[in-house]
């Protein structure tokens, strides 16, 4: 990463003391910027300020919600970049919340866009958008062509998000490009339960020695390593041929999620899980096979996975081997 690019910026990121924005963070300071992490800590919503505790100091920390307009209005003011991560993740609680999905994950979106247009215009953003949006796939793998059409509430408010982002663009000037993320992994990932992804309620249970679930288990899936999404992140923010644009990011290979189970007990060096039917309530918003194709990203900003899963979990699980008391 060209550290010019970051030396000296001001940078605002929301959801910053989450599982993506505090390991973006963590690397933003090592590139010399100038931090500023905005997060509610709404327990529901994966902010933790252990995440953010090796670079206490080094960043300022503003405990305030996306959904606070005169907040956010302040809060842009002066900064050169804004990653904006902040977002409900769970599909669940979407279709049994709709209200709060609408408000944090759509609605909200357009408050921090008129901040940025009236008290900031020259703000470069990248927002963090979701595979989710595609759907259920009519061809693999998907690629940013593909027709969106989401299969739950938490879908369509992020396509909404994603789509005021690039209206700003286009119409107001306001530079901004989004990734559509896939099942991001990682250490400091969100374990407690499956609100951010189901491999983190997997890997809970396996440091606890306890056995985990796998639904199904022939569903196809990439996993991206944080690392791999953050790197994405950056060259998105430094680079002006992103500006409008949306992105794929994708793992380093294609996997069943029974192997995945088994290559994850492997990895571990011990443990077990039983296969169940999907839950009712989620079969019915279950995308089937998804993976995805980086083109675009790899040919716009030279991005491409680097992060082999195998090691990627194991990075992952040495964090909780150590910390799990600290995100239950």
């Amino acid at each position: 990463m060209n550290r010019q690019a970051f030396f000296g910026r001001r940078v605002l990121i929301t959801g910053g003391a989450g599982f993506i924005g505090s390991n973006l963070a963590r690397e933003l300071v090592e590139l010399d910027a100038r931090v500023t992490l905005v997060d509610s800590l709404v327990p529901e919503y994966g902010g933790n300020l252990r995440n953010i505790a090796d670079i206490d100091g080094r960043v300022q920390v503003n405990i305030s919600d996306v959904r606070d307009e005169h907040s956010m209005r302040y809060l842009v003011q002066g900064q050169d970049l804004l990653f904006n991560l902040a977002g409900q993740t769970s599909h669940t609680d979407s279709m049994q919340d709709p209200y709060t999905d609408l408000d944090i994950n759509c609605r909200a979106q357009i408050p921090i866009l008129e901040a940025c247009r009236k008290h900031n215009p020259d703000i470069k953003i990248v927002f963090a958008s979701t595979r989710q949006i595609y759907g259920k796939p009519k061809y693999l793998p998907v690629n940013e062509e593909h027709s969106l059409h989401p299969v739950d509430i938490n879908g369509i408010n992020k396509m909404a998000g994603e789509a005021y982002h690039i209206l700003y663009n286009d119409i107001y000037g306001l530079r901004a490009c989004a990734l559509r993320l896939t099942n991001t992994i990682g250490p400091r990932m969100r374990v407690k339960d499956a609100r951010q992804t189901f491999l983190g309620i997997w890997i809970r249970l396996l440091v606890e020695g306890k056995p985990f679930e796998v639904w199904d288990g022939h569903q196809l899936r990439d996993f991206t390593y944080v690392d791999d999404a953050v790197e994405a992140l950056l060259l998105a923010a430094a680079s002006e041929k992103a500006n409008g644009k949306v992105f794929n990011l994708c793992g380093d290979c294609i996997i069943g999620l029974k192997d995945l189970a088994d290559l994850l007990i492997q990895v571990n060096g011990g443990g077990e899980y039983v296969v169940h039917p999907f839950p009712p309530d989620r079969q019915r918003i279950d995308i089937g096979d998804y993976y995805a194709d980086f083109s675009r990203i790899r040919s716009v900003l030279d991005w491409e996975p680097k992060v082999p899963l195998r090691e990627g979990l194991a990075r992952t699980l040495a964090l909780y081997r150590e910390e799990l008391k600290h995100y239950l």
